[in-house]
């Protein structure tokens, strides 16, 4: 190993899942990621060689289940597939990059869709990850897949998303988060800049992206990938912000540095070279561990584990 690991740190099993563990595929990758009745779900975006899957075009989204966080068992029947009522049907192109939060007894899953209209996202729910149902279309395009907090705050939802735009050479797409608030989690209004790219400068300088924030005593905490640009290409690495418990569009604390960069093999050569990219993490506050399964360069998936606490120091001191 030639690169230092700094606070998240690699499994020695990694990738914990390969497309090798599912029939026909050519990428497992992206999980939305949460814990359910004591077990490790995610939701594995699969990409089909033939392009299909039982009759039907696209990729699909499967549950993988573990019950010791490393190895899993993947569900051959998709969670989720092209719909086919409307307006769903014209939008979902292939569900992928699922987010999941889970608000009360209800988790709550919202994934980009949109094809030829643009890209907006789509909010559905389930409570026991063997029935998925769409509530609503609840963005306009572009804006790649909002993230729910996991509770509400002064008697509000509170999402964080990325709208986008396409620059015309059509090579890049710069995009900020924001932050917004709802009643019903279908009408989102109030919304503000929360976090710029810092164009053109250090490792999130092209865009940047959210996942479902994790509540801590010093705030919310959020693992963001940045984008950057070289002659080379685009490259995606990881980060952390931390925002106020009580008002999250104030952000108190941001790591500098990245706090994972695609250095290993599986995360340079894949589908998509160079990239780390995570749809969420798992806390674990009694054993003071964050858990973050990631998208090796579109491909496979792996597994990243650090201290909760140094994550949140971290931020606090801008390291």
């Amino acid at each position: 190993m030639f690169y230092e690991e700094f606070i998240l740190k690699r499994h020695p099993e990694n990738p914990i899942i390969k497309p090798a563990d599912f029939p026909d595929a050519e990428a497992i990758m992206n999980p939305g990621q949460t814990v359910y009745n004591g077990k490790t779900i995610l939701l594995v975006s699969v990409f089909h060689r033939s392009g299909y899957y039982r009759g039907k075009r696209g990729a699909t989204t499967h549950v993988a289940e573990s019950t010791d966080g490393i190895h899993f068992e993947i569900n051959p029947e998709p969670f989720l597939q092209r719909p086919d009522k409307e307006p769903y049907k014209s939008l979902d192109q292939g569900p992928i990059d699922t987010r999941i939060t889970k608000v009360e007894d209800t988790y709550y899953i919202i994934h980009p869709g949109g094809g030829s209209w643009g890209c907006v996202g789509l909010l559905g729910k389930t409570k026991d990850f063997k029935r998925h149902e769409y509530i609503e279309v609840i963005t306009l395009p572009d804006n790649r897949v909002p993230c729910l907090f996991p509770e509400k705050i002064n008697g509000k939802y509170y999402r964080v998303d990325r709208p986008y735009r396409i620059i015309p050479d059509n090579l890049h797409k710069f995009g900020n988060m924001w932050i917004s608030s709802s009643p019903d989690l279908i009408h989102w209004g109030c919304h503000r800049p929360l976090l710029k790219a810092e164009e053109g400068a250090g490792w999130d300088g092209v865009k940047i992206g959210p996942t479902p924030p994790i509540k801590t005593e010093a705030g919310w905490l959020m693992i963001t990938h940045g984008v950057s640009q070289s002659c080379t290409g685009h490259r995606y690495r990881l980060g952390a912000l931390l925002m106020d418990l009580e008002n999250p569009v104030k952000i108190v604390g941001k790591t500098r540095s990245h706090i994972l960069a695609p250095y290993e093999q599986y995360e340079q050569c894949g589908k998509v070279p160079n990239v780390v990219f995570t749809c969420g993490a798992i806390s674990d506050y009694d054993k003071d561990q964050i858990r973050v399964y990631y998208g090796g360069a579109d491909t496979c998936i792996g597994l990243a584990t650090g201290s909760l606490s140094e994550l949140v120091d971290a931020c606090l001191r801008g390291l």
